[in-house]
């Protein structure tokens, strides 16, 4: 499985049109996508503005689907919108261990 660590800042006053917009991205790509297991979005408690998304893909061809995915795109031109330049930093890391 791989897993794809996303961390960002959300552009002030942007706040709720990015939540919208991560909400359906989230959405669509767990229930559209078969290879994804989850989309967990995540806000730090110290700062209403940084975001932190913890998505899990069976394989590399499942991220790649997710990538050329509609939603994926619509939520692309969001992002451009609410999401302060530079400050996305995308890791993708293998998974080793799940406690459920």
């Amino acid at each position: 499985m791989l897993a794809l660590v996303v961390s960002l800042q959300v552009k002030p006053g942007h706040r709720d049109a990015f939540l919208a917009a991560i909400t359906e991205n989230a959405k669509s790509s767990f229930t559209d996508e078969c290879g994804c297991e989850y989309f967990d979005v995540t806000v730090d408690t110290a700062d209403d503005h940084h975001y932190v998304f913890y998505e899990l893909y069976h394989d590399q061809a499942a991220l790649d689907a997710h990538r050329t995915a509609r939603h994926f795109a619509v939520w692309r031109k969001a992002a451009n919108a609410h999401v302060v330049p530079g400050s996305q930093i995308n890791t993708i890391t293998e998974q080793l261990l799940h406690h459920a």
